[in-house]
């Protein structure tokens, strides 16, 4: 049994970390800004909640105390917490330091590095503190969720439009696929590596249209399918495929299949 501190515990893959957790026996932690009520839908049962603030470094120490490994899953996605994304991960590094923790898991998106978008240049930043941390660090670069086409074809849709961004193709990863590599790097046996790196993808790469045409006929959605053009450097980055994995298909449940089990389409 590991001791697992989730940091960013009540998001989207950071639920996944913790049900899978609990599932394989390890003793589980979340630290949030808003913890789950207990007997909430979001409250599991024999984990220990704890409330805690990155930006502030309000509740940390209490939190990872007595933890083999810190998994952090926080977004980030605007505002304040975009900011102070990378500073966050430098408070949650040091509260891991001081508590005795071994070893660091961070959740980063692939090739973040090689973007000069706000959201990726922070997850770069952070990685870059993860490589130069005293503990054992994994960084986990994964492809896009699935989720993110989603909100963009549902964006669309409110107005009959469902946008394809003209030559991308995508290669996106279902958060459980993503949680059980995290988990994986966290009970992995010691290396004489200090901070690793790893890639993974999902199990499909398909342009977005193919994509586009799967989500309406899976959610009957209404709406045309257009291919507008995404300029600049996020464009190119799309179009260069640097947002892709072809080597490392890590991820097993493909789109239609993570579709098909989302409770608004049953």
């Amino acid at each position: 049994m590991t001791r697992i501190c989730v940091a960013g515990g009540t998001g989207q893959v950071g639920r996944e970390v913790v049900r899978q957790a609990l599932a394989q026996g390890h003793a589980v932690a979340v630290l949030s800004r808003n913890p789950p009520l207990e007997g909430s839908a979001g409250h599991h049962g024999g984990v220990t909640y704890f409330r805690a603030d990155v930006t502030t470094g309000e509740g940390l120490s209490e939190a990872v105390a007595g933890a083999d490994v810190v998994i952090d899953c926080l977004e980030g996605m605007a505002g304040k917490a975009l900011k102070q994304f990378a500073a966050g991960g430098a408070l949650l590094l040091a509260a891991a330091v001081d508590g005795g923790v071994a070893r660091a898991v961070l959740l980063s998106i692939i090739n973040c590095d090689q973007s000069t978008y706000s959201y990726y240049r922070a997850r770069a930043d952070k990685e870059r503190l993860y490589k130069r941390s005293e503990l054992e660090t994994v960084t986990v670069r994964a492809t896009q969720f699935h989720s993110l086409v989603v909100r963009l074809f549902t964006a669309g849709a409110r107005i009959g439009i469902i946008p394809a961004i003209r030559g991308a193709r995508v290669q996106t990863i279902a958060p459980a696929d993503v949680a059980a590599a995290l988990l994986e790097a966290a009970v992995e046996p010691p290396s004489e590596e200090l901070h690793r790196f790893r890639t993974v993808g999902g199990p499909e790469t398909v342009d977005m249209k193919a994509m586009a045409e799967t989500w309406k006929r899976v959610t009957g959605a209404k709406g045309v399918i257009v291919g507008l053009p995404l300029p600049g450097a996020m464009g190119n980055f799309l179009r260069e495929g640097r947002n892709l994995a072809p080597g490392e298909p890590y991820g097993r449940e493909t789109f239609e299949a993570w579709l098909a089990k989302r409770p608004e389409n049953l």
